[in-house]
């Protein structure tokens, strides 16, 4: 009785902390992050087109572009890996500040990109993992350097480098976590990474994790020695499991799920580290949606539309094109007080923590400009500029921002490792082909008064022609062109009558001789 009261406790959705929820359906799975209420991460996955980034596959070479400094490896996709010869070199991971173990090291050859294409020759197997899945026409990008994620360290099988992620700042904890590390059993060649969530944690996971880490990978050695080229060595776990890995930390207060197997599954990952953490983890059992209950959709609804509103009354308006994603700042309604400039900097501001959070809910990534509001204090500039900064470091994926630039532009980077949402849940709309517009009325009647004159002049035996149009065009035509249309008829002593067909595009039109209803084109 008691836990279920803790259960409904927990599903008020005005209940301040941070929680997760979880729906489960037929064709895709969701997950939300909310922040006392607010949504603050969104993760979406579906059957057809599952997650590959971080999968290990064994290739096979198919061809090496040297001017490229490139090779293209068969995986199994329909279009084959990229492969750059930097990504076939073993590295240390930027986020992370290194640690030297206390065994020494052996001293090896150094490889550098030339010796690639000696070491993996056309028609050679070679172990990669994927880095970013297929983006549009590009097959994916991967690389040799192995890493395993596990839930408070990363192994990196081939590269004898260990470190701390550079997350974790406070230097007391940097020093237990290096000694932590010193001792951990790590063998020879291999190195591994203490993740940010590692903060705090008692030595005995990391020995245990490093042990589960350590089988999967003995695993993923046998299966690439025994199978054929290509082949799927390990898969990247799914959504549910991924959100028990990256997000299930001592902040989140509780798990909701609409789904009971996945809710069983959850507390059976969670319980292998921390039983008072299972309790955290409740299914959600009720008629309404969960994330209608829990006023994630309508949160969902507002984000995804190209304007989206800030609380002062501003917006931001975003577009995504195929080189970059422009973001526009305006005012709106925000008219603020008789100080300009607070207004503008109060605007900026909120706008900045808007873009840090809907580049995390859409997964954007590559070149962003952020148009922001002019500024002329150099002062505003520059704490507009820090609060960015501050609001992306809790990104996962890898950013770069510089200072707002004499034009008031902010240009910054965003790893892509995948789809965007916007181009994972969307298609072309097949009315406008992606334009987002359609001729207007106006023009169409231009187009089809121009096709009369041309049709009329070229078949003087013609006198009498049916057109067919969309029905809002025709409006036009009845209502503001009748007069021309009857200075055609006068002209070429000839007989027009319009017929309107519903189905027909905005900007299709059709002309018929009336007497063989055979088309008529200029």
């Amino acid at each position: 009785m008691l836990e279920k009261v803790k259960q409904l406790l927990g599903m008020n959705p005005k209940k301040v902390g941070n929680q997760l929820i979880i729906s489960c359906e037929k064709l895709e799975r969701r997950v939300a992050l909310l922040e006392d209420g607010a949504l603050e991460e969104y993760n979406i996955e579906r059957d057809t087109d599952r997650n590959i980034v971080g999968s290990i596959f064994k290739g096979k070479v198919k061809n090496i572009e040297h001017g490229l400094k490139a090779m293209f490896v068969d995986i199994g996709f329909e279009k084959n890996a990229f492969l750059h010869f930097w990504d076939a070199l073993p590295g240390l991971d930027s986020g992370v500040e290194e640690v030297n173990r206390a065994s020494e090291r052996k001293h090896r050859k150094k490889i550098t990109a030339k010796d690639v294409p000696d070491i993996y020759p056309v028609g050679s197997d070679v172990m990669v993992q994927v880095t970013k899945g297929p983006i549009s026409n590009k097959g994916p990008r991967i690389t040799t350097n192995i890493s395993l994620a596990g839930r408070y360290l990363v192994l990196m099988p081939h590269n004898d480098q260990s470190g701390i992620s550079r997350k974790i700042e406070d230097p007391k904890e940097r020093e237990r976590l290096r000694q932590i590390l010193q001792k951990l059993d790590i063998p020879e060649g291999m190195g591994v990474i203490i993740r940010t969530i590692g903060e705090g944690q008692r030595a005995r996971y990391f020995v245990r994790d490093l042990s589960l880490l350590l089988e999967q990978w003995r695993q993923i050695e046998a299966t690439f020695k025994s199978r054929p080229a290509p082949a799927v060595l390990f898969q990247e776990p799914d959504l549910i499991d991924r959100t028990v890995r990256d997000f299930l930390t001592d902040e989140i207060d509780a798990v909701y799920c609409d789904d009971e197997l996945a809710v069983q599954r959850m507390q059976d990952l969670v319980g292998q580290i921390s039983s008072r953490s299972k309790r955290r983890v409740v299914y959600y059992n009720d008629s309404s949606p969960i994330f209608e209950r829990f006023g994630v959709q309508k949160q969902i609804d507002d984000a995804f539309h190209r304007q989206v509103w800030l609380k002062c009354g501003g917006y931001i308006v975003i577009d995504e094109t195929e080189a970059m994603i422009a973001i526009d700042v305006n005012t709106g309604r925000n008219k603020g007080t008789k100080d300009v400039e607070r207004t503008i900097l109060q605007t900026n501001l909120e706008a900045a923590d808007e873009i840090s959070r809907q580049l995390r809910l859409r997964n954007i990534g590559g070149l962003i400009i952020g148009d922001f509001i002019d500024m002329k204090n150099r002062k505003d500039q520059q704490m507009v500029y820090n609060r960015m900064k501050e609001r992306l470091k809790r990104d996962k994926a890898k950013t770069h921002v510089l200072p707002i630039s004499p034009l008031g532009l902010m240009e910054m980077t965003r790893q892509r490792a995948q789809e965007s949402l916007t181009g994972s849940m969307f298609m072309v709309c097949p009315y406008c082909n992606g334009r987002a517009v359609v001729k207007s009325p106006m023009t169409m009647s231009v187009e089809i008064q121009r096709t009369l004159h041309a049709v009329l002049r070229k078949k003087p035996d013609i006198h009498d022609i049916r057109v067919i149009v969309n029905p809002e065009v025709l409006n036009r035509l009845k209502t503001e062109d009748e007069e021309l249309l009857v200075e055609i008829e006068r002209k070429y002593s000839g007989r027009l009558t319009f017929r309107t067909d519903p189905t027909f595009h905005h900007e299709k039109f059709v002309l018929l001789d009336a007497q063989t209803n055979q088309e008529l084109k200029p």
